[in-house]
């Protein structure tokens, strides 16, 4: 990065939280600090929506997802719409009609104090663990482009976040976050573009793609029904479904987003808004890894993309040891991108077999490329335990880095950032108003005035960035970024998500049999986590059919009636 990259970055990230923090300066009641003015029309909703679930994870890991696996990842996001719409539906008009600050304030009505506590506590741990992924995936980017200590990023990046979230609350973290998400989208367009003018001149857009499917990664849908396969259609259109429903239904940073809006009709239109645009936005960032991919087949990619790793790797490994596998992984590209040109030429002048036999023999080559990748990352795990890369996550970076012009890098670099704040601030504003509301005022302080309640939030919200930061500095990371914030939601939505549609649609159950069914299931999703060997997605629904599944045996062997429920119910 040179100057002008530096100006980009800093220049756009302060000025957007030098606004945040002046946009909503003077003094805030308890109820503009948590839902802000109640003005927020659909568009901003919109997007605020957008932008807290789609964090620097999003945009730094999906495109290494899409380079290594392909489209496949898409139907993740199948059943969204579906779970939006029934949002928009059923939750969001009882939540406004009870003016909750917090979800889990309508469990407590519906059900008792002890239910509102454990869903709120469910929420707080999966979220507060979520939040150290925010900070780590863009501390990720700043150590590779900087060569700082990655500890120290985590810790820099995590406190600027946490001061304009402190400062501003909910409406400072609405108002900021829609200019972040437009550098964003700005930022992912340039790379697009940039990519496709540096492909080949020979090969077409038609070409790119046909090429990417001959390798498998155009594969978007999976109609298999084994449940080991990890992206199929059902397990996003089920598991998706309930993983939509549970996130943006019950957990507290995406509640808080719409329950801003000006009325009801304003708040629907902002959650249609995002079940319209969130499968096109995840396809097209998918489609960028899958470019990156082909690009990479043309253009030799290092051995190892996390350079950290690979500077690991130079050190611990013999010199000759690490030549023959650099030699034997520059052999495999040779041989791939010759096959390929050939590919290209064939195609080009309509020779079916000719095309059909070069592509055999690149794929091939690409097959001993990959080998050789493998022995390079089996050494590296023999010689040096504590380094472990997680080569889809720095793919992308590594693509900015090298091939990119300046003020593009610095604009990319910029964009992991503001997403890495509009997420983190909505997760530190909804773990601060749940603990103040929840806990705080329900348990601790019951009768002070709003400033009061106010401050509280803000030390809780500081609070809650300084747990992120120390997750975040001990993660080990089995999985990629994406993969790793998607099984820890799986984990626990389910059985928060089944305390909810017994809230709304079983009257015949109380407080005290969903309490035990949500803590029974909860204990068994995780031992099945452990246990078993299928798709994380399925998770989210064996976790919400346990817990309604128990409530309701729990309640008829507990053989009386519930009381009568205090907040509304679907009918």
């Amino acid at each position: 990065m040179n100057t002008l990259d530096y100006v980009v970055l800093f220049g756009t990230l302060l000025g957007v939280a030098i606004y945040g923090i002046w946009r909503t300066r003077g003094p805030h009641d308890l109820k503009r600090y948590l839902r802000g003015d109640g003005q927020t029309r659909w568009f901003v909703i919109g997007l605020s929506v957008m932008a807290t679930q789609a964090s620097a994870v999003t945009f730094l890991s999906t495109p290494g997802q899409g380079y290594q696996d392909g489209l496949g990842f898409v139907q993740n996001y199948f059943g969204s719409p579906f779970a939006l719409i029934l949002i928009a539906m059923v939750f969001l008009p009882i939540f406004r009609l009870l003016k909750v600050y917090t979800a889990y304030e309508f469990l407590g009505r519906r059900f008792d104090s002890k239910t509102r506590l454990l869903g709120a506590g469910l929420f707080l741990i999966q979220r507060g663990l979520s939040a150290g992924l925010t900070i780590y995936a863009p501390a990720i980017v700043l150590s590779t482009v900087f060569g700082w200590s990655l500890n120290l990023t985590i810790v820099c990046s995590g406190l600027v976040v946490i001061i304009y979230t402190v400062a501003g609350g909910s409406e400072a973290v609405t108002h900021t976050q829609k200019y972040q998400l437009g550098v964003i989208f700005a930022g992912m367009a340039a790379a697009f573009f940039i990519l496709l003018a540096k492909l080949p001149s020979a090969l077409s857009f038609g070409d790119a793609l046909t090429l990417a499917g001959g390798f498998g990664r155009m594969h978007a849908v999976d109609f298999s029904l084994s449940t080991h396969q990890r992206y199929t259609f059902w397990s996003g259109m089920l598991g998706g479904f309930f993983l939509a429903l549970s996130y943006f239904g019950t957990d507290q940073s995406q509640v808080q987003r719409y329950l801003s809006g000006a009325s009801l009709r304003e708040s629907r239109l902002g959650l249609m808004f995002n079940a319209v645009c969130k499968i096109p936005m995840q396809f097209f960032i998918l489609l960028l890894g899958v470019l990156i991919f082909v690009f990479y087949q043309f253009e030799q990619p290092p051995l190892v993309f996390d350079q950290a790793a690979s500077n690991s790797l130079a050190q611990h490994l013999p010199p000759e040891k690490l030549r023959a596998l650099e030699t034997n992984f520059a052999s495999a590209h040779d041989e791939e991108q010759h096959q390929l040109q050939s590919w290209l030429a064939a195609r080009h002048a309509g020779d079916v077999p000719g095309a059909a036999s070069a592509l055999a023999a690149a794929q091939s080559a690409q097959v001993r490329g990959e080998a050789v990748r493998k022995q390079a990352g089996d050494a590296l795990a023999a010689v040096d335990p504590q380094t472990k890369a997680s080569e889809t996550d720095y793919v992308f970076i590594t693509f900015i880095l090298h091939y990119l012009p300046h003020g593009i890098i610095g604009l990319l670099v910029t964009a992991f950032f503001a997403a890495a704040l509009s997420s983190k601030a909505a997760e530190l504003n909804a773990l601060g108003s749940t603990t103040t509301v929840d806990f705080y005022r329900h348990l601790v302080k019951r009768d002070a005035d709003d400033a009061h309640y106010v401050r509280a939030s803000k030390w809780f919200t500081a609070l809650w960035g300084v747990v992120a930061i120390g997750f975040a500095l001990s993660a080990h990371l089995a999985e990629n970024l994406i993969q790793a914030q998607n099984i820890l939601g799986s984990i626990f939505y389910g059985v928060v998500l089944g305390l909810f549609l017994v809230a709304f649609f079983v009257r015949s159950v109380g407080g005290t049999a969903v309490f035990w069914a949500a803590v029974v299931a909860q204990a068994l999703v995780f031992v099945l986590y452990y246990t078993l060997s299928i798709s994380y997605l399925w998770y989210n629904l064996i976790g919400c059919v346990l817990c309604v599944g128990f409530s309701l045996v729990i309640q008829a062997l507990m053989g009386f009636a519930p009381r009568a429920p205090s907040a509304p119910v679907a009918s």
